[in-house]
């Protein structure tokens, strides 16, 4: 691995706290319910760090910046937080961000665990200094593809905004599903207001529209629209990038919130640590954890074991990835290289097709495990 020389601040001169620096959403246009979940996270694992004697007995401290999903802002953010003599990065919901923070981390020789984004292409050439928690989209929307066509489902309509992440999910989509004898009709969102989208599955005989379109809106209104429509009764919504995961979804929504099917990365049934975890969050949340709550928490959880093995050393961390073997809220923590992916990847996470149950919005039910 080429070692860039650390920055003036990379070991911490008065041995006070050992620090890592935490990307997160915390303003629009951010998902700030999946930042303010990641950030709980984050913190309760600081929290039970700290309480089990710290980093060789020194506290682990969280330095947060707030990403608003800006991919510049995320870059400028890695740059301080780096000067600042952070040992390693952590968190990053949205894809296009962790992209940015991703790249400015290996130009730096910064470690980032990525918390949340899932975007194959991480990053642009493979690198050491970048691992990931959550799965490549790749794996997750080829395991929703094949939900749509065990369901039934051969003309498949996505409502897309322009995003990177967006494209990158149509395109698995089409190149999973066309070989099976699946359609996928994409619909610009940017020329259609939600009723003309309406009339556009109506003509192209789609069975299933998959939300690829940002939240609250358009998603709300588009939703709101099919549900409305007597045409598209019999038409399934989904939203394989998990909207519906969180309770601003339920809240906008009301009872059109349900039976619209995301991908969820939690296990069947959480392990002891998971229970532990989940009671702890949701009394920080006053709410139930998503998932991207518990990927905050074992991001601390992986970090953690590399500086008890290894301080703060940068190079000495990233160079760990192969050999982190760390008990998470949702499985054994282990990262290899995957074919097709630039970074360190825990291959993989649990990994769920699920729904808002209609007879009880605040239940979810898994319908197809991947």
């Amino acid at each position: 691995m080429n070692t860039p020389p650390s920055p003036p601040g990379a070991e911490p001169a008065d041995g006070s706290s050992v620090q890592i620096g935490a990307l997160v959403p915390l303003t629009r246009p951010g998902w700030v319910e999946a930042g303010r979940h990641l950030l709980a996270g984050l913190e309760l694992g600081v929290s039970d760090v700290n309480d089990a004697g710290g980093i060789a007995g020194r506290p682990l401290e969280l330095v947060v910046r707030d990403t608003a999903a800006d991919p510049q802002r995320a870059a400028a953010a890695v740059d301080e937080l780096a000067h600042l003599g952070v040992a390693a990065l952590a968190g990053e919901y949205h894809s296009v961000v962790a992209r940015a923070a991703a790249a400015r981390a290996d130009a730096l020789g910064l470690p980032f665990l990525c918390s949340s984004a899932v975007l194959d292409a991480l990053t642009e050439q493979p690198t050491e200094w970048v691992a990931r928690l959550a799965p490549a989209q790749s794996r997750g929307w080829r395991i929703y593809a094949d939900f749509l066509l065990g369901a039934g489902h051969s003309r498949i309509a996505v409502a897309a905004e322009p995003s990177v992440y967006w494209a990158s999910g149509a395109r698995v989509l089409r190149d999973h599903l066309a070989p099976r004898g699946g359609t996928v009709i994409e619909l610009d969102m940017r020329a259609l207001t939600p009723a003309a989208l309406c009339d556009e599955l109506v003509c192209g005989r789609a069975t299933a529209l998959l939300l690829l379109v940002g939240h609250p809106q358009p998603a709300v209104s588009i939703v709101t629209s099919v549900r409305r429509d007597q045409r598209l009764a019999g038409i399934t919504i989904g939203a394989p990038a998990g909207q519906p995961e969180f309770a601003e979804w339920a809240t906008s929504l009301g009872d059109d919130s349900a039976a619209i099917p995301f991908l969820r990365y939690l296990p069947e049934r959480l392990s002891p640590l998971g229970a532990r975890v989940e009671t702890a969050l949701r009394e920080r949340l006053a709410e139930a954890p998503s998932f991207v709550a518990f990927e905050g928490y074992d991001t601390v959880a992986v970090l953690a074991d590399a500086l008890r093995s290894h301080g703060v050393d940068r190079a000495r961390i990233a160079e760990s990835w192969a050999r982190v073997a760390v008990e998470g809220t949702r499985g054994r923590i282990r990262f290899s290289r995957t074919p097709g992916i630039s970074v360190w990847q825990w291959a993989w996470p649990p990994i769920h097709v699920v729904d808002r149950d209609p007879e009880k919005p605040e239940r979810f039910r898994i319908l197809h495990t991947g």
